[in-house]
Order: structure tokens, then C-alpha cells, then sequence
């Protein structure tokens, strides 16, 4: 695989990350939500890139000292190489310099290769929120990683 860089997103990044949303997920964000990340003031949009082909993005906001993650997810063809490892790290490194404390997300209960991966981090589960996904119906289990 070719050099991996993360860089912030932009309005031409869309079309790809669209595309990977739409493959990774059975209820997608839209293009408008991934924009309303790009523009937002307390938002960090970010896309990792081989080449130049962006291979996974991750988004998550921040309002005072909680960070929370919104949306990651890494082009199947790229998945299991490290890549959304690289993605949280990055997150977790801007979040501790923005005086972030704890970060947050929610995560499918069924979706093991997610929880691994943040509990990789040291996220453990403080919650869960019942029926909070659809297509299929399930409820997430809320993280938070003490920064």
C-alpha cells in the first residue's frame, strides 16, 4: 500500500467519502451531513488518503472538554491494515491539545470489531442506548475514553 496520509477533509474529498459511508453502512449519512462536518466550528473532519485515493474518514466534534466521535469508517478493500487505528489516534491527539477530557461514542453492541478497536485505546463501556440504530434495529453501546 502506498504512503497513508490524514489530512482535514474537503468539499472534493465528498464523492469518496460518500461512497465508502454507503458501503460500510445499512443507514448512511449524506453528502449534507459530511459537509455540516466540514464547516462546523467545534468539528474536526479528517480522510486518510494512499495516493491520492481517500480510503477512510472519521469525523467528531468537540464542545468544551467532551469530545465525542460521530462517524468513521475505512473502505472495505483497506480494512484490517491499521487504518482506523490511525484514524482514532489522530482524533485523540487533536482532542488532548484542544484541552479535550473525555471522548465519547457510540458503537453497534454487535459491532465487536469496532468495540475492539477503541478498547485498543482504553475506551470502556459507561452506557448503552436501546433501538438507537435502525435497518436492522439495535441498540449502541456508549464509550468513553478519559483523555
Amino acid at each position: 500500500m502506498e504512503e497513508l496520509t490524514i489530512r482535514a477533509m474537503r468539499e472534493s474529498d465528498l464523492p469518496s467519502v460518500v461512497a465508502i459511508e454507503r458501503l460500510s453502512f445499512s443507514t448512511p449519512w449524506s453528502e449534507t451531513s459530511f459537509l455540516n462536518e466540514i464547516y462546523k466550528h467545534n468539528s474536526t473532519a479528517k480522510i486518510s488518503v494512499a495516493g491520492e485515493r481517500v480510503i477512510g474518514y472519521m469525523c467528531a466534534n468537540q464542545i468544551a472538554d467532551e469530545g465525542h466521535i460521530l462517524n468513521l469508517a475505512v473502505h472495505p478493500d483497506f480494512r484490517g491494515r491499521g487504518i482506523a487505528n490511525t484514524l482514532v489516534k489522530n482524533i485523540i491527539e487533536e482532542l488532548k491539545e484542544k484541552a479535550c477530557r473525555f471522548l465519547y461514542l457510540e458503537v453497534r453492541a454487535s459491532n465487536n470489531a469496532a468495540r475492539k478497536l477503541y478498547e485498543g485505546f482504553g475506551f470502556s463501556i459507561v452506557g448503552a442506548r436501546k433501538a438507537y440504530y435502525t435497518e436492522p434495529k439495535e441498540d449502541a453501546v456508549i464509550m468513553m475514553l478519559r483523555i
